[in-house]
């Protein structure tokens, strides 16, 4: 899933990426913007395009079959 972080006191928005580059984005922002202030805002999530959300499922489905696969042939 990728994430976009939103300023809290302008109009600045990160990039959508991973949680942590987001949070990155947004220290180095507020820093360099806003100093003294604590970064705030509003995190945003794509779930519409995720990143590889059901690799791991995928994996554990074939590795499940080639089990079941294996257990059969063997007598």
């Amino acid at each position: 899933m990728a994430f976009r972080y939103r300023c809290g006191e302008c109009g600045f928005k990160t990039s959508w990426g991973t949680e942590s580059q987001g949070e990155r984005e947004q220290i180095a922002h507020y820093a360099d913007r806003h100093p003294g202030l604590f970064p705030g805002g509003t995190v945003e999530a794509n779930t519409k395009n995720p990143e590889g959300g059901s690799g791991c499922l995928g994996v554990l489905a074939v590795l499940f079959l080639l089990f079941v696969l294996a257990a059969s042939c063997h007598r």
